[in-house]
């Protein structure tokens, strides 16, 4: 059985003793390092190239959105997931754009955790059920309130195929091949699902996934 290396970041060493003992309760996966702040995760996901980095998002030196950029920029194949107190969608747009592929609350760490790093294993992206209900709600208030069409309706079949495996985390190369289509016919469609969305970049079109309940 292959496994999934583990690099756990919290500078709360109780929780992050707690996570790791859940965290190796699970066959298929290794915790290889641990840190006690964003610079030094920075640095073992240099020295260990875990396939993904559990990182609390208010560490000291280096906080978890900062550390998640220098990760992603340098180890493409780390995928992180950010643990967080804050039920904000600020917050969670903010990881996105770093390059986090969760967001997961601690007070539901115990039942998220083990889902998330698998999921984002796979190459998918995660939130605790709490974040993208929130999102939901949020939403459908929005559209409510505002007297606004759904903009989803715009999208023909192909373009809300492609949203949903753009959302998912994959690339326009993975996409291409998932559909037998050209990088280059993917990418026209993803320019138009922005356009009609009316979003900015991939990191908002996953939000928006969210919101709608199209990945969870």
């Amino acid at each position: 059985m292959s496994q999934i290396r583990i690099l756990l970041a919290d500078d709360h060493t109780i929780i992050r003793s707690g996570l790791r003992l859940l965290l190796d309760q699970q066959p298929d996966f290794k915790v290889v390092a641990e840190a006690n702040n964003g610079r030094e995760a920075v640095e073992l996901v240099d020295e260990e190239h875990p396939d993904v980095a559990v990182l609390d998002i208010g560490m000291p030196q280096l906080n978890g959105i900062e550390a998640t950029q220098q990760i992603v920029s340098k180890e493409s194949q780390t995928k992180v997931v950010i643990l967080s107190m804050h039920a904000d969608e600020g917050y969670v747009l903010r990881a996105l754009k770093a390059g986090a592929r969760a967001y997961i609350l601690k007070n539901s760490a115990e039942a998220d955790l083990i889902r998330a790093v698998r999921t984002v294993a796979d190459g998918k992206s995660f939130f605790s059920p709490v974040i993208s209900k929130m999102l939901l709600e949020d939403y459908v208030r929005q559209i409510r309130d505002k007297h606004v069409e759904d903009s989803y309706d715009l999208l023909t079949p192909r373009e809300r195929e492609i949203l949903q495996l753009l959302a998912e985390g994959r690339t326009n190369k993975e996409v291409a091949s998932l559909l037998h289509l050209s990088v280059y016919t993917v990418d026209a469609h993803r320019g138009n699902i922005l356009q009609k969305l009316n979003l900015h970049g991939v990191p908002e079109l996953i939000l928006y996934a969210v919101r709608k309940g199209i990945i969870q």
